[in-house]
């Protein structure tokens, strides 16, 4: 890389390249930060590859046209949260890219900002851009001195970059994240590292995601501590089988082999499949049907849209887990076609598009129902789960409850309804198996779903 101020070689320039041309916001930079700064490129590079290679180094040498480069990575490798950035940035492609989006907007801000501040500054960048004599090492010279005078503004802008980029890399592991811990990570390396940036990039451009995203991380949490408490009631239900699965052995196998004396006689019977371990077999690994979500987007629901959002996506992951197809029903006073997840897989661009959609209008029971019943019928297992979130009322006809309640017994199926706010019970009634009423979405009654 001859453009560079660091030790970078081949590789280096070929790895930035490759990540430049996919990333539309470095892209956007480079744009805009070549009309005011001469080798905005190359520092972005710079920038890169501190951030990404294990052992970066300032070269003692550099073209006098990259002096303002060289005095920019100076400052921003010596600045004390640079290393533990590195921490999450060394030899992390995604990692990487997000901190020199974030770095390199914070270095073209205050820049900017310097210029409009110092009338000198300003002159040395213009006479740089029109290629005026000795311009270039006047520029050094004008940059030398803002950062001595005003580097400090740079450094907490560094900082801030620094905690946006890791929190734009959680916020992207907790969209795409099952309940199971570390899940995010496994999930974003099946996903192409184009996707995951364009991803990354709509979640620092659209507030709306990203409070979406905190919302799942944070619902997932609690889906997979329900999900724990039912596993341990299944396991008590169950019942004890014979094996050798060291996971589910039981508490006395365990003293068993730690003891001097049984250790011998555990390990014969561990060999021989013949140790008690407990039997979670039965009726919840049997086929199930779809879960299906059919989700209020009355009005009324506004102000709940982003967590019903998350709210989604963490059911999603529990689908996931048990391999059932996911269904989103969202309504008003009408009823979207059903939106399928096969195994409660969602794309990016589905994520997206759910993030933006919200129908408002009014409420209407049976049309989402109707529709439900029809993911029902053309799933090919029986046991699905209906949670029916609303908190609106509305009628449901008499041949209507007929025909869900024979659907029922044909196919087996439960309905959760999730009665927000002060909507009375009456209608729901009708046609639920169970109905949970809370007060909105934080209220930890409506985290009764996620017993599914």
């Amino acid at each position: 890389m001859h453009d560079s101020v660091l030790n970078t070689d081949a590789f280096d320039l070929r790895r930035f390249g490759q990540l430049f041309e996919i990333s539309e916001k470095m892209q956007q930079l480079e744009r805009k930060g070549k009309e005011t700064f001469p080798s905005f490129r190359p520092l972005m590079g710079d920038v890169w590859a501190g951030l990404f290679k294990m052992k970066p180094e300032l070269l003692t040498e550099v073209d006098p046209a990259l002096e303002m480069n060289r005095q920019l990575m100076e400052r921003v490798m010596s600045e004390k949260g640079f290393q533990e950035f590195r921490e999450f940035t060394r030899l992390d492609d995604l990692a990487s890219a997000l901190g020199t989006v974030k770095y390199t907007e914070a270095v073209l801000e205050w820049i900017d900002e310097q210029a409009k501040q110092n009338q000198s500054f300003r002159q040395a960048l213009q006479q740089v851009m029109s290629v005026e004599g000795d311009a270039m090492q006047q520029a050094a010279k004008a940059l030398a001195k803002a950062l001595e005078q005003n580097g400090q503004a740079l450094a907490k802008s560094l900082s801030r970059a620094a905690k946006d980029a890791i929190q734009t890399k959680d916020n992207l592991k907790s969209l795409l994240g099952g309940i199971e811990a570390g899940s995010g990570d496994a999930e974003l390396k099946k996903i192409p590292l184009r996707d995951q940036l364009a991803l990354a990039e709509k979640l620092s451009a659209e507030p709306k995601l990203k409070e979406i995203a905190q919302w799942a991380g944070r619902l997932k949490l609690i889906a997979r501590k329900k999900q724990r408490s039912k596993h341990r009631e299944s396991i008590d239900r169950n019942g004890i089988s014979m094996g050798n699965q060291v996971e589910k052995l039981l508490p006395s196998e365990l003293a068993a082999f730690a003891s001097p004396i049984t250790k011998q006689d555990f390990l014969r019977r561990f060999a021989e499949g013949q140790t008690l371990q407990y039997d979670t077999k039965g009726k919840e690994q049997l086929g199930k049907g779809p879960i299906i979500l059919c989700l209020d987007q009355s009005g009324s629901m506004s102000n709940q849209d982003t967590i019903s959002k998350g709210f989604v996506l963490a059911l999603m992951s529990i689908a996931r887990k048990q391999r059932r197809d996911f269904a989103l029903i969202l309504f008003s006073n009408k009823a979207l076609t059903p939106q399928i997840y096969r195994k409660g897989r969602i794309t990016i661009n589905d994520m997206v598009q759910l993030a933006a959609q919200f129908l408002d209008g009014g409420t209407n029971f049976e049309r989402p129902l109707n529709n439900a019943a029809t993911v029902i019928v053309q799933s090919k297992f029986n046991r699905a789960d209906v949670i029916f979130l609303t908190d609106g009322e509305s009628t449901v006809s008499d041949s209507f409850v007929e025909n869900w309640n024979a659907l029922k017994l044909k196919k087996d199926f439960r309905v959760l309804t999730l009665l927000l706010g002060t909507a009375k019970e009456y209608t729901v009634k009708q046609f639920s198996d169970r109905v949970v009423k809370a007060k909105n979405l934080l209220d930890h009654a409506a985290y009764q779903a996620f017993e599914i």
